[in-house]
C-alpha cells in the first residue's frame, strides 16, 4: 500500500505542475491580447476564463495521466517498482507534455493572428515545413512565444527528473486485504481520471461550447485548451457528417441558390449556370488588359488611418466598393473566390489535391478571348498547390521564387512586394497580346520584413509593414505609368482577406473579412459603391465591364447590374451572413449560433430569441454553402476531359462541372 501511495503522490505532483504551467501560458496569451477586452468587463468575469481554463486543462492532463496511472496501478497491486518503470513514466509525461506545452505556446501568436485557438487548419502548413519554419523563425514577434514554450518544456523535464520514482521494490504478494484496498482505490482514481477526460457528469462529454460564458469573444475562447481544441477538431473532421457540410438537403440548397441568383441552369453543365450575353454598346472596356493585385491581409479597417495614403487617394479616383467581403480568412480562399467565383468552405483548401479540379472563371474566359495569363507570387510556386492548380485552370505562365535572383529572397515567403511588382511590370512590358496578370503580395504577413531603403512613419512594426505595402503599390503604379499599356489596363486591387483590427466585436471579427476593392482605369468613373460585394463578384463584374459574353457557372454576380441584399463568408470553424442590420454566425461542428444586431462598423449587440430576419440570413448562408458543397462534390465523380481542337466544344466542357 505504501508503494501505491508513493505512486499516486508522484502522479499528483506532475498533474498539478502541468496545470500550473498551462495556466501561466494562458496568462501570457491573456496579456498579449487583453487590450482588446472592453474596460467595463469586471475582474471576476475575466478570472472566470481562467477557471474554465483549468477545467479544460484538466481534461488534457487526464488524457496524459491515463496510461501512467494504469501502469502504476497494476504495479502497485504487486508492490512493484523499478528503474525502468520510473523512466517509462518520465518519458511518457515528458513527450506528451512537450506537445501540449508547444501547442499552448504556439497558440499565443496563432490566436493573436486568427482570433481563435489552434485547430486542424494548421495541418495545411505541414506540407510546407521549410516555408512554415522560416515564417516562424523569421518573425521577431514569434520569438517570445517560442521562448515561453522552450522554458516550459525544459523546466518541466527538469521537474520530471527531479521528482521521478527513486525507491524500487521487487514484485511480491501483498495479501488479500492490501491488494483489495489498492484495487478499490485504483479503480476510484481511474474513474476520476475518466471523469476528468469527459469533463462533466452530463450525458455528453465536455465540448468547446462549455468555454463560452460572457459577451466578450476573447474571454469566451481564452479558456479553451489548445491541445484539446486540436484533438476535438480533428475528431470532428473525421466524422462522416463533418467531412462535408451537412447544413441542409443538397437539392433544396441548389434550388434556393437558383432562386436567389435568378438562375435557370444549363443542361449538362450546371443547375446554376447561365449564358451571359453582352451587346457591343455595353462594352466600353472591351480588349483592355487586366491586372489584379491581391493584397495580403489588407483589411478595409487599415485604410483611412494614415498608413495607406496611396490606396486612400486611389480609392477616390476609382470605382471603390466600401462594403466588400472576402470569402474566407486564408489566401487560398481569396484566390479561389476572386478568380473562379466559388465560396470558401470554412478551413478547407479546395485548390489542393492530387487530382486537380477544373474550374471556369476569369482566367479561362479571358484565355478563350485570346489573352495571355500570368500569375506572379513572391514564394515557391508549389505552395498551396498554386502552380498545378493555376496552370490547370487558365494561366499560361507562373512566376515564383524559383524565377527570381537568390539574393532577392528575404525570408521563407520569398521576395518583397516592390521587387515582385517591378519584376511583373518588366515582364508584362514585353507582352504583345492582351494580358491578364495576378500579383499576389505577401508583405503584410509575418515574418514582417521592411527594407532598409523604406523609411516608415509609424513606430509599430505591424503598421510599418502596412505603410510599406502601400508604398510598394504606389511604386507599381509609378512604374506601370511609364508603359504603353497603362492607359489600356484595368487595375483591380483587393485584399485576399483581412486581419484582426481594433477590438473583436464577435466570434468572427468583421475586420477579418471586410476588405477593400478598388477598380481603376482610364474611363472608369470615380464613385463609391455602397452596396454589399463579395470576392465571388469580382470576375462577373469585370467581365460585364469588358463586354464579354460567356457561360457563367459560379456564385458571383455583376454588381453593376444586380445588387446584393446581404453577404456570406466563412472563418476556419464558423460561417457568417450579414445584412445592413444583422450578423448571423453558426458553427457547423458545435451546432451553435450567434445573433447580433449591427450598430455600426465593427459594432454589434448580442440578440437572443427568434427573429424571422435572422432565419432568412441563416437560410441564405446555409443554401449558398450547401449548394457549393454539393456541386464541388459532383466534380469528383466525373473524369477529366482533355482539350479538344474545336474551340466551342473546349469552352463548353471547361464550363461544365468536372474533375
Amino acid at each position: 500500500m505504501r508503494i501505491f501511495i508513493r505512486h499516486i503522490a508522484y502522479l499528483l505532483k506532475i498533474h498539478v505542475a502541468a496545470l500550473l504551467i498551462m495556466t501561466v501560458l494562458r496568462w501570457l496569451l491573456y496579456v498579449s491580447i487583453d487590450y482588446q477586452i472592453a474596460d467595463d468587463v469586471t475582474f471576476a468575469t475575466r478570472m472566470t476564463a481562467f477557471v474554465k481554463g483549468v477545467w479544460f486543462d484538466n481534461v488534457t492532463a487526464c488524457y496524459v495521466m491515463a496510461l501512467p496511472l494504469l501502469v502504476l496501478w497494476i504495479a502497485s497491486l504487486f508492490s512493484y517498482s523499478a528503474k525502468w518503470l520510473s523512466w517509462f513514466c518520465t518519458i511518457c509525461f515528458g513527450v506528451l507534455y512537450t506537445i501540449v506545452f508547444s501547442l499552448s505556446a504556439a497558440n499565443i501568436p496563432y490566436f493573436c493572428y486568427f482570433f481563435q485557438p489552434i485547430n486542424t487548419s494548421i495541418f495545411q502548413w505541414f506540407g510546407y515545413a521549410g516555408t512554415t519554419a522560416g515564417m516562424v523563425v523569421g518573425e521577431s514577434s514569434y520569438w517570445a512565444p517560442i521562448a515561453y514554450g522552450m522554458i516550459a518544456i525544459v523546466g518541466f523535464w527538469w521537474f520530471l527528473i527531479k521528482v521521478r520514482i527513486r525507491k524500487y521494490a521487487k514484485a511480491k504478494w501483498i495479501g488479500v486485504g492490501s491488494m483489495l484496498a489498492v484495487l478499490v482505490c485504483g479503480a476510484l482514481l481511474a474513474g476520476l481520471c475518466f471523469l476528468g477526460i469527459r469533463g462533466r457528469l452530463g450525458y455528453n462529454p465536455i465540448k468547446v461550447s462549455q468555454a463560452y460564458y460572457c459577451n466578450d469573444p476573447f474571454l469566451n475562447q481564452l479558456g479553451i485548451n489548445p491541445a484539446f481544441n486540436l484533438l476535438t477538431s480533428y475528431i470532428d473532421d473525421q466524422r462522416p457528417e463533418n467531412r462535408r457540410l451537412a447544413l441542409m438537403d443538397d437539392k433544396e440548397a441548389i434550388e434556393a441558390v437558383r432562386m436567389l441568383l435568378d438562375r435557370q441552369g444549363i443542361d449538362n453543365i450546371s443547375p446554376i449556370a447561365q449564358r451571359v450575353e453582352v451587346t457591343g454598346d455595353k462594352a466600353p472596356m472591351k480588349g483592355r488588359n487586366v491586372v489584379i493585385v491581391l493584397m495580403e491581409s489588407m483589411s478595409a479597417n487599415l485604410m483611412g488611418k494614415g498608413q495607406t495614403p496611396f490606396l486612400d487617394s486611389l480609392s477616390k479616383r476609382s470605382l471603390y466598393f466600401e462594403n466588400m467581403y472576402s470569402a474566407g480568412n486564408h489566401t487560398n480562399h481569396g484566390m479561389y473566390a476572386t478568380l473562379y467565383s466559388w465560396p470558401a468552405i470554412m478551413f478547407r483548401n479546395l485548390m489542393k489535391g492530387t487530382v486537380i479540379p477544373h474550374y471556369s472563371g476569369l482566367p479561362t474566359v479571358l484565355q478563350d478571348q485570346g489573352y495571355r495569363n500570368y500569375f506572379f507570387m513572391t514564394h515557391e510556386s508549389q505552395y498551396d498547390n498554386m502552380n498545378g492548380f493555376f496552370r490547370t485552370n487558365g494561366f499560361d505562365e507562373i512566376y515564383a521564387q524559383e524565377n527570381y535572383p537568390a539574393e532577392k529572397v528575404v525570408n521563407s515567403f520569398g521576395v518583397q512586394d516592390d521587387f515582385l511588382y517591378s519584376y511583373a511590370v518588366d515582364r508584362l512590358s514585353k507582352e504583345k497580346k492582351p494580358f491578364f496578370a495576378v500579383l499576389l503580395s505577401v508583405s503584410n504577413h509575418p515574418p514582417f520584413v521592411i527594407p532598409d531603403y523604406f523609411k516608415p512613419k509609424s513606430s509599430e512594426k505591424d503598421l510599418q509593414i502596412v505603410e510599406y505595402a502601400d508604398w510598394s503599390i504606389r511604386k507599381l503604379f509609378d512604374e506601370a505609368k511609364k508603359e504603353r499599356w497603362f492607359d489600356n489596363t484595368i487595375f483591380v486591387l483587393l485584399g485576399d482577406h483581412g486581419k484582426l483590427m481594433d477590438n473583436p466585436e464577435s466570434e468572427l471579427p468583421e475586420s477579418y473579412n471586410h476588405i477593400p476593392l478598388i477598380i481603376y482605369g482610364k474611363g472608369i468613373e470615380p464613385q463609391t459603391y455602397e452596396g454589399f460585394a463579395l470576392q465571388e463578384d469580382v470576375a462577373p463584374t469585370l467581365l460585364g465591364m469588358m463586354g464579354i459574353s460567356y457561360i457563367q457557372n459560379d456564385f458571383g454576380m455583376n454588381l453593376l447590374e444586380k445588387k446584393r441584399d446581404c453577404v456570406f463568408y466563412t472563418g476556419d470553424n464558423l460561417i457568417a451572413a450579414r445584412d445592413k442590420e444583422r450578423l448571423y454566425l453558426y458553427s457547423p461542428t458545435e451546432k451553435t449560433e450567434h445573433q447580433y444586431k449591427v450598430t455600426g462598423r465593427n459594432k454589434v449587440e448580442k440578440v437572443k430569441g427568434k427573429d424571422k430576419h435572422f432565419e432568412k440570413l441563416r437560410y441564405y448562408v446555409f443554401s449558398m454553402l450547401q449548394a457549393a458543397e454539393a456541386l464541388v462534390g459532383e466534380k469528383k465523380t466525373v473524369t477529366r476531359i482533355e482539350k479538344k481542337k474545336n474551340k466551342e466544344l473546349r469552352r463548353w466542357k471547361r464550363n461544365a462541372i468536372q474533375y
